[in-house]
């Protein structure tokens, strides 16, 4: 079987970050594309991009999420790759025109995991104790409902991230559950976060594949892969988050889910230090899934997100 164009590519070529989880994940898909697409042969290019480089600062400092995709990207401008996949809550929430998010696939769980040698749960935890995290939308929800607790930064790939818990540097650790279940570390997470402890990142736990707006093909090829529930609820994410000029400097969580037909959308915005925390809901149809978004950030506003906003700009 071939792409549904008769004149589509017979080689796609996937460009991809060399992190262990970023590996898994092209390689997830590249062998999705082999069953659909057998005729078509597929190959990976791994890339090390400035995110991954620069490890000694918060990422807020040096650009945001956005340093993870650039080089992929200009993979796909020069030729050299065909399609890139990322974790959608890497992929900075304006894209350049040349660009398109071609599918959306369906979602391993968005929330957070409670990692740690030592404790059961953030509530077993003493005052003092200390949590490593590299988001500023985790730290400000950990210091809103645990004040008590120390809060520092963690940065470096999931592997890495373990090293240092093991090494006795964090009493806890805060990481997204989809990436440790996808490496098949589920039996390092301790307890899963429900999203009213943390609400998770615009996208968290999706996979999202892009290419160049110009490759009709590989849009309509890719189709096959994408969620269209996964992809409602992301986009009401992203909607939100965009209208908050949400990144990695802006303490804002959001979650969709679909309830009955229903998209059902919640979110945050607050200071770093929690003393200041506005947050709503909002709910709609899946097919108005970016009205909702914008919808739900304009409650915030409302409310005063603005402010908070401001004050970290």
């Amino acid at each position: 079987m071939n792409f549904p164009s008769p004149d589509g590519p017979k080689r796609i070529v996937i460009a991809t970050r060399e992190s262990r989880l970023a590996l898994w994940q092209a390689g997830h898909v590249k062998a999705r594309l082999e069953v659909l697409y057998p005729a078509c042969r597929v190959d990976l290019l791994g890339m090390t991009t400035r995110g991954d480089r620069i490890l000694d600062r918060p990422l807020a400092e040096v650009g945001g999420k956005g340093l993870f995709v650039k080089e992929l990207e200009a993979a796909l401008l020069e030729g050299r790759a065909d399609i890139a996949v990322h974790s959608m809550k890497d992929v900075p929430m304006l894209m350049g025109e040349e660009f398109a998010l071609a599918c959306v696939m369906a979602r391993e769980t968005p929330l957070d995991a409670f990692v740690s040698g030592r404790y059961a749960a953030l509530d077993d935890m003493p005052p003092g104790a200390v949590v490593g995290t590299s988001s500023l939308r985790r730290e400000s929800q950990i210091h809103a409902r645990y004040p008590f607790l120390a809060v520092t930064s963690l940065r470096g790939n999931l592997d890495t991230r373990l090293r240092k818990l093991d090494e006795g540097q964090f009493d806890a650790i805060i990481l997204a559950a989809a990436g440790l279940r996808r490496l098949g570390l589920g039996g390092r997470i301790r307890a899963v976060l429900p999203a009213e402890i943390s609400l998770p990142a615009a996208g968290q736990g999706a996979l999202g594949i892009e290419c160049l707006s110009a490759r009709a093909d590989l849009i309509a090829g890719l189709q096959a892969l994408a969620d269209a529930d996964t992809a409602a609820c992301v986009t009401s994410e992203r909607a939100f988050a965009r209208a908050l000029a949400g990144s990695c400097d802006v303490p804002l969580g959001t979650y969709g889910e679909m309830r009955g037909g229903k998209l059902w959308l919640r979110g945050f915005v607050a200071r770093p230090d929690g003393s200041r925390v506005v947050h709503g809901e909002r709910e709609g149809a899946p097919g108005e899934a970016d009205a909702v978004g914008q919808a739900l950030a304009d409650d915030l506003l409302a409310q005063g997100a603005g402010d908070i906003l401001a004050e970290l700009g």
